[in-house]
């Protein structure tokens, strides 16, 4: 079965409002083995909503549809579908008692306009709406099939996952799910990646291999479809060990939602050690990161920001001589930052920045020009220089992430 959603309103053509519905009802017809060909978004427009759905009659066995159920005048989904499928709207008796206990309970008058929400198509399967007011509906055609869903995240969700998917399972006899895993790494580019992996890529068929280029990293979404979880678990395994055959220097953690700052924290407490920080260039950045982690404060303390020459003599007790030997933007400058945080924090490392984030060079070092180390309390301080490009934020963003990569790294070298 191919599917395609189609996202109805305005608002998402302006930018007003994003479209995080298309993200879920993708995944969750994934869960159910139905592979999603198409994402359009088309305007509260009569016309172009009739114009897309006779191009997703062509290419598309299911077509769900979410957003314009509501009760104004340009809520106008059901309307042109039903037109469509030439068939007509009927009220639905159990919406509208809902409905009427709905306003009757908040002691307010309930305005001709609503009857709207509680259309639905004639012949089809209504889907009650538990957290609102706007039914959806399951409609089986000759050839094509529709779901219309409402529009707000609150509705939709649970709409979806308890009418629609039950009754997709139901009529369709869904057996094959979609699983997927997703492999997240750091120091290597898309491009890289994907030479690296090209046999694996032209010669995929079930798994399969996505890359994603995320600012500063690359994910690798692996989806297999099987008709169980412990097959699922075998091909994705199997893949996953070809990869990293490849790819594992670089390879950091799994999942969407999984970041190389809670990797960090996570090998810190799993290894009993501690950081602390002294930031010049990132001006906080780097800890306000490891602060998104819960949990972090079992092995972080704290940390020194020192943006000027006088807060790095003051707060971290570095010569002055120092500094204007070898300038602040320096490896030297660098190393010694590092072990100076270590030590006043006492802890087992300190990460340290400098650098030149622009957009004027400084000290004759060009805009881009950074130095990080990482000092250790039992072993040597390793300090790199990386020339990162693009804006300000972008460079200050690509030496946190250069950092959070050099202590994982340290941990792991123990």
């Amino acid at each position: 079965m191919k599917a395609e959603i189609i996202a109805v309103g305005t608002e998402l053509l302006l930018g007003q409002v994003v479209n995080t519905n298309a993200t879920f009802i993708s995944e969750g017809l994934a869960d159910l083995g139905i592979e999603v060909y198409y994402h359009t978004v088309v305007g509260d427009n009569p016309k172009r909503l009739e114009e897309l759905l006779v191009l997703a009659d062509s290419r598309s066995d299911l077509i769900v549809l979410c957003g314009g159920l509501g009760p104004t005048d340009d809520d106008l989904t059901k309307n042109v579908l039903a037109d469509h499928l030439g068939i007509q709207l009927v009220r639905n008796q159990a919406a509208l008692d809902h409905m009427n206990e709905f306003f009757g309970s908040r002691d307010r008058p309930m305005t001709p306009n609503n009857i709207r929400q509680i259309e639905t198509l004639e012949g089809g399967i209504p889907l009650p709406n538990r957290t609102g007011l706007a039914i959806g509906s399951l409609y089986l055609g000759e050839k094509n099939n529709y779901i219309i869903l409402p529009g707000p995240p609150s509705e939709l969700k649970p709409m979806f996952s308890e009418q629609a998917a039950p009754l997709l399972v139901e009529k369709f006899g869904v057996h094959e799910k979609l699983t997927s895993r997703v492999l997240r790494f750091y120091g290597i580019g898309e491009s890289q990646i994907v030479t690296d992996l090209a046999e694996m890529i032209e010669n995929q068929t079930n798994p399969t291999i996505a890359p994603y280029a995320k600012p500063n990293e690359v994910t690798l979404r692996i989806t297999a479809k099987t008709e169980d979880d412990a097959s699922a678990k075998t091909l994705l395994d199997q893949v996953e060990a070809e990869i990293l055959a490849v790819e594992g220097e670089y390879f950091y953690g799994y999942g969407d939602d999984n970041s190389l700052e809670e990797t960090v924290v996570n090998l810190l407490k799993e290894h009993q050690k501690s950081v602390t920080a002294a930031e010049s260039l990132t001006a906080g950045a780097f800890q306000a990161r490891l602060a998104d982690v819960p949990g972090v404060s079992e092995v972080f303390p704290g940390g020194f920001v020192t943006y000027s020459n006088e807060t790095k003599e003051n707060f971290l007790g570095i010569d002055s001589t120092l500094i204007e030997e070898y300038g602040v933007v320096s490896k030297e400058i660098a190393g010694v930052m590092a072990e100076k945080a270590r030590e006043l924090a006492n802890t087992d490392y300190a990460v340290a920045f400098t650098g030149v984030a622009g957009p004027d060079p400084l000290e004759g070092q060009p805009k881009g020009t950074v130095f990080i180390a990482v000092a250790q309390k039992d072993g040597e301080t390793v300090i790199e220089q990386k020339a990162f490009s693009r804006d300000r934020a972008y460079i200050r963003q690509s030496s946190v992430m250069k950092g959070l990569d050099m202590l994982r790294r340290a941990i792991l070298n123990k």
